[in-house]
């Protein structure tokens, strides 16, 4: 016991390394290193500087998803310049067509559209759709929504889905195209397999729509409430912002509107559709000056014919009928600009001529719309042109076929409330301006103000409910047949 702990307190000697042993060593270092790297080898986000712009857009413009304004501008340069120099890259073309189509989301600028189905048919040209070229098609079917040529979309989202199921970026495509073909069902169901495949802000933002054409409200904000959750970019973070004001405006709540919109402009200065959200916001708060000025800008940076058309009737309603006429003007031309560069503008000068045109001319457009589309936004335009056009039978067909659905639209419910009193049904008309009403009562600041005056001018219910309630008669009790005896089987049979 004693050697044993005489040897316990006797230090250890001293660790040398002779250079064989260092040698050996540093070559196994380097074979654990190699292993390491066939295992799990270097990646390109293994890099820890930040993407640049045009990485950042054109990862963006490939979910499509928001990229920044500055962001797209880099990758479109980029990519004109590499294609200069590598016309056969088939990849690009393809990258460059969502970028321009991009461009046209962000500028409202539909000169733009040309310019991306001519890069995505070059890709097309080089890599057709037989071989896989699914990026190109993904992005003809976007572009083919964005014209509103739904049923042309759909062909390039089920031609996707078709060579590769699980392909989600098809998905959104198709989404989009079943809406705007007025196939309620297969957007819905197109949805849902896009959130089991891809959760993220393009399924969310789909699923919100879905559920606000459904009717469901309040799962529709959940949805978008998830996509700005989602959100990586402040593009994307002010696009989910933006939607979310959009379903505040819709249930008629302009402060909580006002609110998300400011927060998209707050987010990303840029984005164009909040400033226009915000306009609409501040003339239902009566701040009419505010909304005007808000509107100008707004059209300065994305022309949509559908600001100009509120703009016009904002200045109408504040009694500067010159100036709402220009803007009239303004929308006509506007629509025309975008019907030569392939955009389905149909319905915006249906609705525009059926108020302030021909009536006739809109119904005959809005016919022609209906055979190729069938969502309800054409069914309400429909129906409220043939209203205007004096034909209240045939309108109230189509006005039926926009609420019954389950969009909550107060336009769509003031035009059928028309319809019915033009018919003489004023219950039905009183019912539905009520619902216009109860819905958004800042839907139109011309048409907001004449949904209330209309619903005042019809004259209440009688007391006590229709006259075919009341019974005519006293009651008496009736006489009913006396139940028969039952006449049981004798136990001895």
């Amino acid at each position: 016991m004693d050697r044993i702990d005489e040897e316990s307190q006797t230090p250890a000697p001293p660790v040398t390394f002779t250079g064989r042993k260092t040698l050996v060593a540093a070559a196994v270092a380097v074979v654990l290193i190699a292993g390491a790297l066939l295992i799990r080898p270097a990646r390109t986000d293994d890099d820890a500087r930040p993407p640049r712009p045009s990485e950042r857009a054109a990862s963006a413009v490939g979910m499509g998803a928001p990229a920044a304004v500055v962001d797209l501008k880099a990758l479109v340069a980029d990519r004109e310049k590499w294609l200069a120099a590598h016309p056969d890259d088939e990849a690009s073309w393809a990258v460059l067509g969502s970028a321009y189509l991009e461009q046209a989301r962000r500028t409202a600028d539909s000169g733009w559209y040309p310019r991306a189905e001519q890069a995505l048919k070059r890709s097309l040209e080089l890599r057709p759709a037989e071989k896989g070229n699914f990026d190109a098609m993904t992005a003809m079917g976007a572009l083919a929504n964005a014209r509103r040529d739904f049923g042309t979309a759909r062909k390039w989202g089920e031609l996707v889905r078709a060579q590769a199921p699980k392909r989600w970026t098809a998905y959104p495509v198709l989404v989009d195209a079943y809406t705007g073909l007025g196939d309620y069902k297969g957007a819905q169901k197109a949805m849902e397999l896009l959130l089991e495949m891809r959760p993220g802000l393009v399924a969310y933002v789909r699923a919100a729509q879905v559920y606000r054409d459904r009717g469901w409200r309040e799962d529709a904000v959940v949805a978008m409430e998830h996509a700005a959750g989602a959100a990586k970019a402040p593009a994307e973070k002010a696009y989910a912002l933006f939607r979310l004001g959009e379903l505040s405006w819709e249930r008629g709540d302009p402060a909580e509107a006002l609110r998300q919109y400011e927060g998209a402009l707050r987010t990303d200065p840029a984005q164009a559709e909040a400033l226009g959200g915000r306009a609409r916001a501040l003339a239902a708060l009566g701040r009419g000056g505010e909304a005007v000025r808000d509107y100008r800008m707004a059209l300065g940076r994305t022309p949509v014919p559908e600001l100009a058309r509120e703009l016009g009737e904002l200045l109408e309603s504040l009694g500067r009928g010159q100036e709402a006429r220009a803007q009239y003007g303004t929308l006509a031309s506007m629509a025309t600009r975008d019907s030569r560069n392939g955009v389905d503008a149909d319905v915006v000068l249906g609705l525009y001529e059926a108020d302030h045109g021909d009536a006739a001319a809109a119904v005959r457009r809005l016919s022609e719309e209906w055979s190729r589309n069938k969502s309800v936004q054409v069914a309400d335009a429909l129906g409220w042109a043939l209203h205007r056009a004096g034909e209240d039978e045939a309108a109230l067909e189509y006005a039926k076929k926009a609420t019954e659905p389950g969009l909550r639209s107060a336009e769509f419910a003031f035009h059928r409330a028309m319809i019915e009193r033009g018919l003489g049904d004023q219950e039905a008309a009183r019912r539905h301006l009520e619902e216009a009403v109860r819905t958004n009562p800042y839907f139109s600041p011309r048409r907001g103000p004449l949904a209330k005056e209309t619903l005042a001018a019809i004259a209440a219910p009688p007391p006590g409910g229709p006259e075919n309630i009341r019974p005519t008669a006293p009651w008496v009790e009736p006489e009913l047949p006396t139940a028969a005896k039952p006449n049981p089987t004798p136990s001895g049979r």
